[in-house]
Formats: C-alpha cells, sequence, structure tokens
C-alpha cells in the first residue's frame, strides 16, 4: 500500500544523497511518483550530465510506482493553478500535489513553498 507520493526534487535528494535522503529513502518502496516527475528526474539528471539512457536507467531503477499523468490528473493539476499561482508552483509541481490530493497521501518535496498549502493537502517539506 502506497504511503507518499515523491516530487522530482525529493527523488534527486534521494539519488544525490543530499539533506533529506534519509527521510525518502524509507518510503520509496511504497511511494507513488508522478510520470511527469519522473521526466523531470531525468532532465536533470541530463542537465547534471548523465546521457539519457543512463538517466532513464538510474531514475526506473528505483523501486516506487509511478502513476501516469491522465486525464483527471490533468485536470485536477490545473485546477490547482488557481491556488498555488502566488507560489509559482509548476507543471511538475502541480501534478505532484493532484496526485497526493486524489491518493490521500502525503507529498514529500525539497521545496518550502508547498508548506503554504499544507492546509488543503498533506505536505512534507524534506528539508
Amino acid at each position: 500500500m502506497a504511503e507518499a507520493v515523491l516530487d522530482a526534487s525529493a527523488i534527486l535528494a534521494l539519488l544525490q544523497e543530499e539533506r533529506g535522503a534519509d527521510r525518502v529513502e524509507p518510503l520509496v518502496e511504497n511511494a507513488l511518483v508522478c510520470s511527469v516527475n519522473l521526466s523531470e528526474v531525468l532532465a536533470k539528471l541530463v542537465d547534471k550530465g548523465a546521457s539519457p539512457s543512463l538517466a532513464t536507467t538510474i531514475a526506473t531503477s528505483l523501486p516506487f510506482q509511478v502513476v501516469d499523468f491522465d486525464l483527471d490528473l490533468a485536470c485536477r493539476a490545473g485546477q490547482l493553478r488557481d491556488t498555488t499561482r502566488k507560489q509559482g508552483l509548476s507543471l511538475g509541481d502541480r501534478a505532484c500535489l493532484a496526485l497526493a490530493e486524489r491518493e490521500g497521501l502525503p507529498a514529500l518535496t525539497t521545496d518550502r513553498g508547498w508548506s503554504e498549502i499544507a492546509s488543503r493537502i498533506a505536505v512534507d517539506v524534506i528539508r
């Protein structure tokens, strides 16, 4: 059973052994990740010098469950724009939050700006 939804920043913290990784590691096997956020992880790994194939291998080797960004999540993410505009949340951020909201799970992130919307959606800022 899923315990959390991981934002790209939480996955990257784990992969790069950054502060907060210890909060992600115990949950990764029972975590959900939106496909949009997986794409963000791949892009960041490529930006840091990994080849696209290596980035794909690294990101897809983790044991979390990837959830497709379907019509329901697309609508939810779009609807979150109104309440997250002030924080400047991206589509990827809103995709993660939409999945967390739909599943009733906390979203793990390194983005402190998310804590401002924590009254509506459970958010756990890992550092």
